[in-house]
């Protein structure tokens, strides 16, 4: 199955929805899968409507196929800027290319960077012991491996 066209008919389906693509897969084997997700939040009858739209878009008599449609789970990582854009004010995990991984809050998006906040630790001047310190990082997408939306379970 061409993927394209397989984007384009879950997208078609979705217009006028706060819903978007993220990902669409297909197997050798025509075994389909759809990523969605939402600015407000992706309901089971969300999934099931884009499934059968896409279905009625495709004819099983000219090519049989497997279809799954999911939403964008809590603990993936992010793919596009508009997800990044969603949880502004939210806590998230960013793991940077370097290896090192932020637990922080997301306070800014742009097309070329994010920005963090962060309470950290630290020796100031005139005081004896470390105190908090809110910190404030920028990071391009070229330095970030993955972001991921963060639950504390605590």
């Amino acid at each position: 199955m061409d993927i394209q066209k397989i984007r384009e008919a879950a997208e078609a389906a979705l217009e006028g929805t706060d819903r978007f693509v993220v990902d669409v897969k297909c197997s050798p084997a025509n075994e389909i899968e759809i990523v969605i997700d939402a600015d407000s939040a992706v309901d089971l009858d969300a999934c099931v409507a884009l499934s059968r739209a896409v279905e009625g878009a495709f004819d099983r008599e000219v090519e049989d196929f497997e279809l799954s449609v999911y939403s964008a789970g809590v603990g993936q990582p992010l793919r596009l800027l508009r997800q990044y854009y969603k949880l502004v004010g939210s806590p998230v995990e960013v793991v940077l290319k370097s290896g090192e991984k932020v637990l922080a809050t997301l306070k800014e998006v742009s097309p070329e960077a994010i920005t963090i906040a962060y309470t950290e630790k630290r020796l100031v001047e005139g005081k004896k012991r470390k105190v908090d310190v809110e910190v404030e990082e920028s990071y391009t997408f070229d330095q970030i491996k993955t972001t991921k939306e963060y639950l504390d379970f605590k």
